[in-house]
């Protein structure tokens, strides 16, 4: 069993378990589930710079990246450098996020929020919108079509962007669908986790123009960006590389600055 298949069995689990503690009609009563959400696509489509920064503690293949700053110190840093959105990650088993996390974040900033989790469930995606989330993340390589399908629709109803997370050419063929807003090209390969940019370039052609295209994972220089950017990618993911620094926000801001 490979680390993400690991992550995934025990997220099944955890899902089981929070149904059983918090009803769906309570996170449906959460003061943040009627707010209108605000699209990130369309903030990507029109920025010079696309950066989507994350707020991330760790991770199965770096330990600790950081755990010296608040919430709130690194997403207001991430909104006063100019990030068109922010990351939260909200697992807490494998990368030490929490949906406070996310919360805080909201209460925090007035940028596009996704919750980057590993979805299997929609009870996940109505979490999302409680805990004030504008988009969530689906991964391509944990869900069937029907299952993309589906989750992604439910998003849609609830009024939340879907960023779609691929790796391959047979993970891009069988997502390629209406309810999506962005494809994300993970760098990362997620069973081995060696990183490559070659993933964004060879599928970049293949993502049809009606979906903003993403890159994420191992971005972490000016030059990746402008090596990305003529194949049409209009967001970059970029987490580790802030969040590893005395200031993630300090960090954005100089790597924004140099972006423009």
């Amino acid at each position: 069993m490979n680390i993400l298949d690991k992550i995934i069995f025990d997220k099944q689990r955890e899902v089981v378990l929070k149904k059983s503690i918090i009803p769906a009609s309570q996170l449906e009563s959460s003061v943040f589930f009627g707010r209108e959400t605000i699209s990130l696509s369309q903030k990507l489509r029109t920025s010079s710079t696309g950066i989507i920064a994350e707020h991330k503690r760790r991770s199965p293949s770096k330990s600790v990246i950081n755990h010296s700053f608040t919430v709130e110190e690194v997403v207001k840093g991430y909104e006063n450098a100019g990030a068109c959105g922010i990351s939260v990650l909200t697992d807490g088993k494998y990368f030490g996020g929490s949906l406070d996390d996310l919360l805080l974040a909201r209460a925090s900033v007035n940028i596009p929020l996704l919750r980057k989790e590993f979805i299997v469930d929609e009870y996940q995606i109505l979490e999302a919108k409680a805990y004030g989330a504008d988009l969530i993340l689906l991964i391509a390589a944990v869900l069937t079509r029907e299952e993309i399908k589906s989750l992604s629709e439910f998003a849609k109803k609830l009024g939340l962007e879907v960023l779609l997370e691929v790796h391959n050419q047979e993970e891009l063929e069988k997502s390629i669908m209406p309810s999506l807003d962005m494809i994300g090209v993970n760098n990362r390969n997620l069973k081995t986790f060696e990183v490559s940019l070659d993933f964004s370039k060879q599928l970049a052609s293949q993502i049809p123009d009606d979906f903003v295209k993403v890159s994420e994972s191992g971005i972490s220089s000016i030059e990746a960006i402008s090596e990305l950017r003529p194949y049409g990618y209009n967001g970059f993911l970029i987490g580790e590389n802030f969040m590893k620094t005395d200031n993630a926000g300090e960090a954005a801001t100089e790597f924004i600055r140099k972006l423009k």
